[in-house]
């Protein structure tokens, strides 16, 4: 387990393994816990793997400030663990939020992302492209309000969040959040990355991705449509492999983890 400063911020984040660097971003409401079941394959497969619990999250510092968790501060966060352990290049494997990170590092650090690998978010040009990823973000306007959304996500023992989420570990989960402070800090990342405006303006401009990637979309994931990931193709510079997983929902780490630990080493030299 170690930790880096990043202008005042800890990132607490642990290492396993010898080889290849991977890197693997977590999203909400998760930490670097949701990648178990991955870690140790892809140690057995020769890979020296990095799991950041990310800003606000886990046993990393929660600054209070919204603008704290911008896109590219949380893809500077990661550019300082690779700097901390020396490590120029790597692969980079994001889900949800961390999707959104590792798509951003791989567009404005193209040098440091070797491979990339984005489960269930797809590119942040091509995601609120249509009407029906837009009803299905609903629960992203309610995340802007300060204390509301925290109350709707925890009363009753956390009912909305349980029957809206559908996590497989909710309860582990909920246990983490409610221990670490990570509730509040993990609805920040809507608030600086998808307010309001956000929606009726222009879509975010990155350059285009130059590293190989592979987009993965379960087909049962009800926050995400399959478009919103097949039209990443569309801001690719270097290769695009899709892979589609009929039945999982949005977890697959813990849904179909065999599944995508297969995808994962068949796509990702060592």
């Amino acid at each position: 387990m170690a930790r880096v400063d990043v202008d005042g911020v800890g990132i607490r984040y642990e290492v396993t393994g010898q080889g290849q660097p991977v890197v693997l971003l977590h999203g909400f409401p998760d930490s670097g816990r949701l990648w178990r079941h991955q870690l140790p394959a892809l140690v057995d497969a020769g890979f020296q793997v990095i799991v950041p619990d990310l800003r606000g999250y886990g046993l990393s510092d929660k600054p209070e400030a919204v603008d704290a968790y911008s896109l590219p501060l949380l893809a500077g966060d990661v550019m300082a663990i690779m700097a901390d352990l020396g490590i120029g290049k790597a692969h980079v494997v994001g889900h949800d939020w961390g999707a959104a990170v590792a798509w951003a590092l791989a567009s404005l650090a193209p040098a440091s992302v070797d491979h990339l690998v984005v489960l269930s978010v797809g590119h942040p040009a091509t995601f609120r492209r249509t009407l029906q990823q837009r009803e299905k973000s609903w629960y992203m306007l309610l995340f802007q309000f300060p204390g509301i959304a925290e109350q709707w996500l925890t009363e009753d023992d956390w009912a909305n969040f349980r029957s809206w989420a559908r996590h497989p570990d909710a309860d582990q989960v909920i246990a983490e959040l409610q221990s670490t402070g990570s509730l509040t800090p993990g609805l920040n990342w809507y608030r600086a990355n998808v307010p309001p405006e956000a929606w009726v303006g222009p879509p975010l401009q990155l350059p285009p991705v130059q590293a190989p990637t592979m987009g993965v979309w379960s087909t049962g994931d009800i926050a995400l449509t399959e478009i919103q990931m097949t039209d990443s193709a569309q801001n690719m510079l270097g290769p695009w492999r899709y892979e589609r997983l009929d039945g999982p929902g949005h977890w697959l780490q813990l849904e179909a983890p065999e599944q995508l630990n297969a995808l994962l080493l068949d796509f990702l030299p060592s």
